[in-house]
């Protein structure tokens, strides 16, 4: 964070300042800023937020302890340390960051990207900034920072140098993108499509379209809007980025697109395509596995060549991304056995890309196995998604699916009756025993896809798995 004095700070956040010995309102603090005691250092400020299962306000004193300069809290407690109490630290997290990202932008430098998407957001994220940091200095969230939380701790790691902040929207609900976005005005907003993800949380297809149309509407006047021209819901916000003085430049493989994508080839190693940018044409390869990934790093080089990046330097520095995200469709084991793990979360967008990856880069001699768990957050969808996903599988004829988890049941069922049967697909109710089962399974040759939401856990199965094939 940039440094304030602590009455700037007190002042921004509406909240009542206590002093610690040897402070005053006029002293400078300018650290890290973060609701983990654990990674506070020296000159840093602890947010001291409650949460479910334990309170922030029980590390202040460990914060303090580790030289921490500032801790903002919703209560006064018994530390050594200047603090700033307020109705709400989530709030004054916000509220600190606006102020923050308002004070760099102001002296003229800085840039502002958005992105949002039921899919794809934290690959698009990693992989504009690669691009933007051969640019100057760039701040982009660690993993999937994209919350109320997360958001503004990438926002307060601003400083008077940075030239680029990527920012990625996430939300389960309506109103959410509007807040976070709403916090920086971004100079380009990157919209990635408009799927199923969270369906159960916004209360359907179409208001998710409202929620994700929220970054569009954030978007400063004069702005640009990069959209995905082959989602027709995508395409529906442009008429509300034009309503409001905000430009669209359109990427997809459609060929209407600025900057689309042509003969794309998917293989073990990653993807091969071309890139046409505004008439201008270069080969890639991503060595980031899957051809849904495209997509992302066509969003990604439509919003950098417009932040001035040339297109040849995108290409380079796209080339050099070995992994989008760790447990993001993440090479395992050896080739002997290669697990690829995907099961940080999953939509059926995003099951269904995967499976789609998973059946192309098997070759003659090979055989892919498929182990899937539940997605998560569908609401009343979720029973005729999974139930397409299973059937999905079956008509790719990948001749092993693995099903796991009372919650991912109906794929299971959806598979048999599609026309898998013998032991072409089989249920286990837990990763341990799925673990079992594949360790005496596997053989020389398999590519095993392991997929599934976060909250089924199968992303440490997939690491168990790569381990011991390795």
């Amino acid at each position: 964070m940039i440094e304030l004095p602590l009455s700037r700070i007190a002042a921004v956040l509406g909240g009542r300042l206590q002093l610690a010995p040897g402070d005053t309102g006029d002293t400078l603090v300018g650290g890290t800023v973060d609701t983990d005691s654990r990674l506070i250092g020296a000159g840093d400020v602890f947010v001291a937020k409650p949460g479910a299962t334990t309170d922030g306000h029980l590390f202040v004193p460990a914060a303090a302890a580790a030289g921490a300069a500032l801790a903002i809290v919703e209560r006064p407690v018994d530390a050594p340390i200047s603090q700033i109490v307020v109705p709400d630290v989530v709030a004054a997290l916000a509220d600190l960051a606006r102020e923050v990202v308002a004070a760099v932008r102001a002296r003229g430098r800085l840039r502002i990207v958005g992105i949002t998407g039921s899919n794809g957001k934290t690959t698009t994220k990693n992989l504009l900034a690669r691009i933007l940091q051969g640019d100057g200095d760039t701040v982009a969230p660690r993993a999937s920072f994209n919350n109320e939380v997360g958001a503004p701790l990438t926002m307060l790691r601003v400083g008077w140098d940075t030239r680029y902040l990527v920012s990625e929207f996430g939300a389960s609900g309506p109103g959410e993108i509007a807040r976070l976005a709403g916090l920086v005005s971004p100079d380009i907003g990157i919209v990635l499509m408009v799927g199923m993800a969270h369906a159960g949380g916004f209360g359907g297809i179409e208001a998710t379209f409202r929620a994700k149309s929220e970054l569009v509407q954030a978007v400063r006047r004069g702005g640009l809007a990069v959209l995905n021209l082959d989602d027709p819901r995508v395409r529906n916000m442009a008429p509300i980025a034009q309503d409001r003085g905000v430009r669209v430049r359109w990427f997809g493989r459609d060929g209407e697109a600025a900057v689309r994508a042509e003969d794309v080839e998917v293989d073990a190693d990653g993807t091969r395509f071309t890139l046409i940018a505004d008439g201008t044409a270069l080969p890639v390869r991503l060595r980031v596995l899957g051809a849904h990934h495209v997509m992302n790093a066509l969003a990604a080089v439509a919003a950098a060549t417009v932040l001035g990046v040339s297109l040849a330097d995108c290409v380079a520095r796209l080339e050099t991304v070995e992994l989008a995200e760790r447990w993001r469709m993440q090479p395992l084991g050896s080739e002997r056995v290669r697990i690829i793990n995907d099961a940080y979360n999953a939509s059926p967008d995003s099951m269904a890309a995967a499976l789609r990856t998973l059946a192309q880069i098997v070759e003659p001699g090979q055989r892919a196995v498929a182990v899937l768990g539940a997605m998560s957050e569908l609401g009343e969808h979720a029973g005729e998604e999974h139930d397409r996903i299973g059937e999905l599988a079956v008509r790719l004829r990948i001749p092993r699916i693995v099903v796991i988890g009372a919650e991912a049941r109906r794929l299971f069922l959806a598979a048999i009756a599609e026309g898998s049967w013998s032991d072409e697909a089989v249920f286990f109710a837990t990763a341990d025993e799925a673990y079992d089962y594949l360790l005496t399974e596997l053989r020389d040759g398999d590519r095993v896809l392991v997929k599934s939401s976060n909250s089924a856990g199968l992303r440490f199965l997939g690491d168990r798995l790569g381990e011991s094939f390795s």
